[in-house]
C-alpha cells in the first residue's frame, strides 16, 4: 500500500456522510479503506433508518474493505495491551499499520499511537 491513501476512521466517515466538504477535498480522488469494524460499527446502529443505510451501503461499495487475519488480530492484541485504545480502535489502527496506511481520524486517542502515520482532523 501507498502513504498516498487513507484508513478511514468511523468518524470521518460520518462527517463526509454528513457533507464534511473539506474532509471530501482532502480525500479528493483516493480510493478509502476501511477496516471491517468501521463496516460494522457504520452499519450495526440500530437507530439509522432504511435511507441512511441505503447511503452508508453506496459509500461502503466505493471502498476497499480491509478483513481481519492473523497479523491484524495479533497487531491489535498488542496495541490494546500497550496503549489501552478501546478494542474496535485497536484493530482499526492494527488495520493501518498492517495495510502501511496513514490513518485518518478526529479521535485524539490514536495519538498515543507513535509508530502510525496518523492524520488528525479537526472540525
Amino acid at each position: 500500500m501507498s502513504g498516498n491513501n487513507y484508513l478511514l476512521d468511523t468518524n470521518i466517515i460520518l462527517y463526509l456522510l454528513g457533507g464534511d466538504k473539506i474532509l471530501a477535498e482532502i480525500i479528493g480522488n483516493k480510493t478509502p479503506y476501511i477496516s471491517f469494524i468501521t463496516e460494522m460499527e457504520l452499519l450495526a446502529n440500530p437507530q439509522i433508518k432504511p435511507s441512511e443505510d441505503k447511503i452508508i451501503r453506496d459509500f461502503l461499495s466505493a471502498c476497499i474493505i480491509i478483513e481481519m487475519n492473523v497479523d491484524i488480530k495479533r497487531g491489535a492484541i498488542s496495541i490494546r495491551k500497550k496503549s489501552g485504545l478501546k478494542l474496535p480502535d485497536s484493530i482499526i489502527a492494527a488495520t493501518a499499520e498492517y495495510e502501511n496506511l496513514s490513518l485518518l481520524t478526529a479521535d485524539g486517542d490514536f495519538n498515543k499511537l507513535k509508530s502510525l502515520n496518523i492524520l488528525q482532523y479537526k472540525k
